[in-house]
């Protein structure tokens, strides 16, 4: 009876906002990924959009001096750096996306089907920006996205995210999401906002290394990390790993 009433004092509910555009939401990937793996039944989560780039007229980042798409290669050049994760920053010269809010749109156009499309499509879309350099503010390669992804879940129906994808029922779902973000003032990605059982909150804001996010995050739960976890077992779980990911467990 005690073990079941910790277990159950130690769940949680994790709200991750980010955006399909955002390096160093990638960059966290290593660490997001463990964490749902290492704490897998007692973490139940979402993701929300948050609209990192409506367009760039009028586009300011004040932290990053950010105006012109340009601007944008030495950040992603400095999330490269310090996260370890493949990003092609050269994009923002050959190729510069013009609105997060198209691939946005499309990722909750796969949540319109369930969590695991959503998740599924989020992470493909994020690979074919970030490792490939794909300009995933055209609807061409966000529709490509979806393809590879029909041809590997079955769960997913291509042809209804097609038509959500041009009957406003994306556009509707985002706009709910962007809606939440902004009414709780998140424009920093990746932010997570955690409650326990009890209903205690935080919010956890930017990059940051596994073993600080665990230390953040025992403020309100007893998470302790594993000093191994098997390899072969982690990649049954995510199929998909790139070398950074493997050495975050390792």
């Amino acid at each position: 009876m005690r073990e079941k009433q910790i277990e159950k004092a130690d769940l949680l509910e994790i709200t991750y906002y980010t955006d399909p555009l955002c390096c160093w939401s990638w960059g966290f990937e290593p660490q997001w990924r463990r964490l749902l793996y290492e704490f897998r039944g007692r973490i139940k989560y979402r993701y929300c959009m948050g609209g990192l780039l409506p367009e760039w007229k009028n586009y300011h980042d004040a932290v990053n001096s950010v105006t012109r798409p340009i601007q944008m290669g030495p950040v992603w050049m400095h999330a490269k750096e310090i996260s370890g994760m493949p990003i092609d920053q050269n994009i923002w010269m050959r190729d510069p996306p013009s609105s997060s809010y198209p691939c946005c749109i499309a990722v909750k156009c796969a949540a319109l089907q369930s969590a695991e499309a959503e998740e599924k499509y989020l992470r493909l879309l994020r690979e074919a920006l970030m490792i490939d350099g794909v300009n995933i503010s055209r609807q061409k390669p966000l529709l490509g996205v979806a393809k590879n992804l029909a041809g590997t879940f079955d769960d997913f129906d291509l042809d209804r995210f097609k038509d959500d994808l041009n009957n406003d029922n994306g556009l509707e779902a985002f706009r709910k999401d962007l809606q939440e973000a902004q009414y709780l003032h998140i424009t920093r990605f990746p932010t997570l906002v955690i409650k326990n059982e009890n209903k205690k909150g935080m919010l956890i804001s930017g990059y940051r290394s596994y073993p600080l996010l665990i230390n953040d995050i025992q403020q309100i739960a007893n998470f302790k990390f594993a000093e191994k976890i098997g390899l072969e077992k982690y990649k049954e779980f995510w199929p998909a790993l790139i070398k950074r990911e493997l050495q975050e467990i390792i």
